[in-house]
């Protein structure tokens, strides 16, 4: 079987997303930051709508507004008048709300916006020069993972221990929100907005019942997200379905089948 140049781009660049997000993962997934993350995928609609009208570079504009929102959210949580669900909340959607109003704004005004395409994903459109720069991204998030992961370990399992021992745990935790708001800006071209936030915790969750050290977990979140993509591309080929929500599509799929050999083994 031949398969199309755009069907090779397309599945290269869901590789390497699954590469970082993998890790990432885990880490919302033991922290249960799943909240934060859906934060971050909202806001991402509001980093590329301000972008789109500055006409600077997407990517950029996702990455500052993610870390406005982490900064936000640091300051506002030291506060101690609200839960970090409620500061999430009103921080997710006011972004994603002024987000879809500057897109509106825009649409009005003439610009053509697939707001599709930013919601849903659009894997099948990526270009080779796309892939030079989501192939830099990536290294550098897996390199700045790989140097800090033991830190991150040690604040995953007791914050205060880790504080104790003498790890920066602010900075840490800063330093991991801007690593996911870069992850969420470039896994937005794969699923869109809206199912960022699955791309990471799903794999991971998958992963968390056949691994044995955490190591293991975050290989294994990246093995269930590699079969995701080429599952969700080839799927989307088959049946002409949407490729981002058909890639987590299979990763839910994959979840509830590790689940289900957990059952039979009981």
């Amino acid at each position: 079987m031949i398969i199309d140049d755009f069907i090779i781009r397309a599945i290269i660049a869901g590789l390497l997303v699954v590469l970082v997000s993998g890790p990432l993962g885990c880490v919302v997934v033991w922290r249960r930051m799943s909240y934060f993350g859906d934060a971050l995928a909202h806001a991402a609609l509001l980093g590329t709508a301000l972008a789109l009208m500055l006409d600077i570079n997407p990517l950029l504009g996702v990455v500052l507004i993610g870390i406005v929102l982490s900064y936000l959210l640091i300051r506002l949580q030291l506060k101690k008048d609200l839960s970090s669900d409620a500061i999430l909340g009103i921080l997710s959607h006011g972004a994603l709300a002024a987000g879809l109003v500057i897109l509106a704004i825009m649409q009005s005004q003439g610009q053509r916006i697939d707001l599709m395409a930013y919601l849903f994903g659009d894997i099948l459109s990526v270009s080779w020069v796309y892939l030079g720069w989501l192939s830099l991204v990536c290294l550098l998030v897996l390199a700045v993972i790989s140097w800090l992961w033991q830190s991150i370990l040690a604040i995953a399992v007791h914050e205060e221990l880790a504080r104790s021992e003498g790890i920066a745990v602010d900075r840490i935790r800063l330093i991991f929100m801007l690593l996911m708001a870069v992850v969420v800006a470039v896994a937005m071209k794969i699923v869109g907005v809206i199912l960022i936030t699955a791309l990471l915790i799903v794999p991971a969750a998958s992963a968390r019942r056949f691994a044995g050290s955490p190591e293991m977990m975050a290989a294994g979140a990246i093995v269930f997200g590699l079969v995701s993509v080429l599952g969700g591309v080839f799927a989307s080929m088959q049946w002409d379905t949407p490729a981002g929500p058909s890639i987590v599509l299979a990763s839910v799929l994959l979840f509830f089948i590790s689940r289900l050999s957990m059952v039979s083994e009981h």
